[in-house]
């Protein structure tokens, strides 16, 4: 019941040998040095970068603020929990 269930031996996929590589074309000529692949910065795009760097400033900062507010809830449970624990303490030693 619990045994693994093995296909036939004769159901197993055959290997093949891949065909061998024949170049069909001759390799394409480069570019002229005229045309220039470099990035050119418009207004426009400077423009996005900037918005794009304000949000990416935004996001990480509401998130570094988050994270700092959640590390001051917790030390101040875990410090009414200490004066809850000692103040237990304390009455039962009286």
């Amino acid at each position: 019941m619990f045994t693994p269930k093995y296909p036939p031996q004769d159901t197993a996929p055959v290997p093949t040998t891949p065909a061998p590589y024949v170049p069909t074309a001759a390799p394409i000529a480069s570019a002229p040095a005229s045309n220039r692949s470099t990035v050119q910065l418009t207004p426009g795009s400077m423009l996005t970068l900037a918005a794009g760097g304000g949000a990416l400033v935004l996001v990480l900062g509401a998130v570094l603020v988050s994270m700092l507010l959640a590390v001051a809830i917790t030390a101040a449970s875990v410090a009414v929990c200490a004066v809850t624990v000692r103040s237990i303490l304390k009455s039962d030693r009286r």
